[in-house]
Order: structure tokens, then C-alpha cells, then sequence
């Protein structure tokens, strides 16, 4: 683990400010004062310092809602593109659980809870999900009903759908399964594409009026809600 990245998840600071730190020489690694912020370190064996105080990881429990914007990719590092980590400055070191496509805006978790994050990206946990969908052009009724009681896809069958119309070329999908680009897949089979994807909603956590590119950490309410449910 990068050094910064140890010291984020400490919780002694946030991963560019921990970059200062080691900078102006107050982080030692085994007794040995440390400036180079790319330092590796293991925190099974090496004893890290800060201003002669020793760090451990002792990680809390975080939970964040996200607006992810259009052109950001959900992994935690990929060269070359922008990655919704840039985005969150926290000490806690959280993944997100599941993801959407670069080119899809809207709702994104993300948790250090790791029994959670399983449990949201399980299918079998029957986890909703509801998106906002633009096609390219105004979309059939028989098409709507195509995509509603699934399809053959990727080898499998997709499974049923609730769908609801919004306008002539926009409608919303509720998923109860994330399969790899599927609602873009399952648009195509039905001869049309994608223009604009947003997810508003995983189970019961709703997007709301959160701005793009903007996060929040959940209530308390929407957190027992959410636990509540993983039983």
C-alpha cells in the first residue's frame, strides 16, 4: 500500500494532505524518516510514524452516496482517465459497489463495509436498481414491452423488468440484476441506442437532488434502512 494511501486509511488524514506530510519529513517507516510520497509500505510489518506517534489502521465504517458525471470510470485506478476516487478527499480508504459505464451519469455507492458491498452486487440479493434512459429517437410500445419481459442476452435470459414511460424517447427501468453494459445491450436488441443513462435509484437510496460530481455521505436513516435490508 502506498504511504498516503496508509495514512488515509488510518484516518491521520486525507490522501494529498498525507502527501504533505511525508514532503515536509514528519512521517518515519521503521525508524527511517520518509519524503517520497509513492512509498510502499506493508501494513502487516512496517511501523509507521507520524511526528514520533505510531499509526495504525483502525478504518471506520463510511457510506457515500455519488452523482458520478459523464466521462469518469468507477475503478479505483486506471491511467489516462478520470476516476470517481479524484473526486472524494476522506481518510477512509471505500470502493464503490457496483459500477456505471464511463459514458452513464447518476447514483453510486461507495463503502469500506465489505459484507455490504457483496451483498449489493449479488444478484440474489434481488437489489433494485431504477435508471432514467434517453434513446435516440421516440421508442415503440413494443419495444417498451420487450425490454420489460427480458431477453436473451450475454448467453443468459435478462429478467423481467418494470419499465414506465417518461416521454416519446425517454423511459425508466428498474433492475433487479447487473450484467456488463445490459440496459445498453438489451436497447439494442430492440433496435434502438442509448443516448443518455442515469441510475436514480439502489434499493431504497434515491439520488435526489444531488448535483453532478457531488457526494454526500448517507443518513442515518438511509444507512439502517440499507443494513436493514441485507438481512
Amino acid at each position: 500500500m502506498r504511504l498516503q494511501k496508509f495514512l488515509s486509511s488510518a484516518g491521520v488524514c486525507s490522501r494529498r494532505k498525507g502527501e504533505e506530510y511525508i514532503k515536509n519529513g514528519r512521517i518515519k517507516v521503521n525508524g527511517r524518516i520518509i519524503t517520497q510520497p509513492g512509498t510502499k509500505v506493508d501494513p502487516d510489518i512496517d511501523q509507521v510514524e507520524i511526528d514520533s506517534r505510531q499509526v495504525c489502521l483502525e478504518e471506520n465504517i463510511v457510506y457515500i452516496a455519488m452523482n458520478k458525471p459523464l466521462g469518469y470510470v468507477t475503478t479505483c485506478e486506471q491511467p489516462g482517465d478520470k476516476i470517481i476516487m479524484d473526486i472524494i478527499d476522506i481518510p477512509e480508504r471505500v470502493y464503490p459497489a457496483g459500477r456505471l459505464d464511463k459514458d452513464s451519469t447518476g447514483l453510486l455507492l461507495l463503502t469500506n463495509d465489505g459484507s455490504l458491498h457483496h451483498r449489493l452486487l449479488h444478484p440474489s440479493f434481488d437489489h433494485e436498481k431504477e435508471y432514467e434512459v434517453t434513446v435516440g429517437r421516440p421508442i415503440s410500445e413494443g419495444a417498451l414491452r420487450k425490454l420489460g419481459k427480458g431477453m436473451p442476452l450475454m448467453g443468459t435470459k435478462t429478467r423481467t423488468a418494470q419499465i414506465r414511460r417518461l416521454s416519446s424517447n425517454r423511459f425508466r427501468i428498474v433492475l433487479k440484476e447487473g450484467k456488463n453494459r445490459q440496459i445498453r445491450r438489451m436497447v439494442r436488441k430492440v433496435g434502438e441506442h442509448v443516448a443518455a443513462l442515469k441510475r436514480i435509484r439502489i434499493a431504497n437510496i434515491r439520488l435526489g437532488s444531488l448535483d453532478e460530481g457531488k457526494w454526500r455521505y448517507l443518513t442515518e436513516k438511509e444507512k439502517k434502512e440499507l443494513l436493514n435490508n441485507q438481512q
